[in-house]
């Protein structure tokens, strides 16, 4: 999970991965640049730090706009904060009259302020409503978890969760609901608890992780919304400019890497067992910067723990036509 932007008073920070990502997103005086996943403004202020330059950040939560306001105050117009979806970051920037930008990018996940805060219901360490929506808008888990059929809650845990126990899991939630609704984060991890055992994660990961993990995906479109953002940064880079991602999961993680490398020409095999193969229909629309995922040192990981799991993968544009255009 991320935990990204300031510290501002009552949260934590730490920017995971920022000074790779700011290296790689090769910041440049007269440039225009997209943070599309504002969150508490850690790699905006960096960004605008680094060169006199323009930078436009997204963010979905109305809950970052204190922040992005004292970044207007200092910057001023500099500085354009936009509220909406990172995977619309094209229609809202063209709303502007911005057709390309020099680079992107995109830290997904959690920020701390969302994580922190109990009312929000993204994490089970605070006891709280069951809602874990970026937005604020939209279904809530609380909803998802009383109201969704039994099979149908088992998939979403099975593969946005990779839980194995999602049946046992998706079983204890409904026979729960059925003698009182689940309201709050700490009554769904309890029962998640009692038919996982603990033994069969990894140290340290509380057995309700990958549900409340699959729950939150889920809720927000998480996936969905990286699919439209990678297609969006895709149109609107220019030749030479850099996407950068830092993914918290390897639902995020393979993502990305499946993107870029068809993006870059690799078709992604049939099967597991056969050997991918190039795609010659289209011109490589990006090339990739980063063969391997750069991980966070042993420091960053000792100096903030939700580090761990971050991956960051980067890829230049190419001058060819987007993909994304032509299908």
């Amino acid at each position: 999970m991320s935990a990204r932007g300031n510290p501002i008073k009552g949260y934590s920070h730490v920017p995971v991965l920022c000074d790779e990502a700011i290296f790689y997103l090769n910041i440049k005086k007269g440039g225009r640049y997209v943070d599309g996943t504002f969150g508490m403004g850690g790699y905006a202020s960096r960004i605008l730090e680094a060169a006199n330059c323009e930078l436009f950040a997204i963010d979905r939560d109305p809950a970052v706009f204190p922040t992005a306001l004292s970044l207007s105050q200092k910057y001023g117009k500099k500085f354009v904060p936009l509220q909406g979806c990172f995977g619309n970051m094209d229609k809202l920037l063209f709303k502007h009259g911005i057709q390309k930008v020099d680079s992107i990018v995109l830290d997904l996940g959690v920020s701390s302020i969302q994580l922190d805060d109990p009312s929000r219901g993204f994490s089970f360490r605070y006891d709280g409503p069951l809602d874990m929506r970026m937005g604020q808008c939209g279904l809530t888990a609380g909803e998802v978890v009383n109201s969704m059929a039994e099979q149908d809650l088992a998939d979403i845990i099975y593969s946005l969760g990779e839980e194995r126990h999602s049946r046992r899991v998706s079983r204890a939630i409904v026979e729960a609901r059925g003698n009182h609704p689940i309201s709050s984060t700490g009554a769904l991890a309890n029962i998640i608890r009692q038919v996982v055992p603990h033994k069969k994660h990894s140290k340290g990961i509380d057995p309700a992780t990958r549900t409340f993990q699959a729950l939150r995906i889920y809720v927000n479109d998480e996936l969905g919304e990286l699919d439209r953002g990678l297609a969006a940064a895709e149109k609107l880079l220019k030749p030479g400019g850099r996407l950068a991602i830092v993914a918290f999961h390897s639902l995020e993680d393979r993502r990305v890497k499946n993107f870029f490398n068809e993006r870059q020409g690799k078709k992604i095999g049939r099967s597991r067992y056969l050997p991918p193969e190039a795609d010659n229909s289209k011109i490589p629309s990006f090339s990739v910067i980063t063969k391997r995922p750069i991980r966070p040192s042993e420091a960053e990981e000792e100096k903030n723990p939700r580090a761990r799991s971050a991956r960051l993968r980067v890829a230049e544009r190419t001058s060819a036509p987007p993909w994304s255009g032509l299908i």
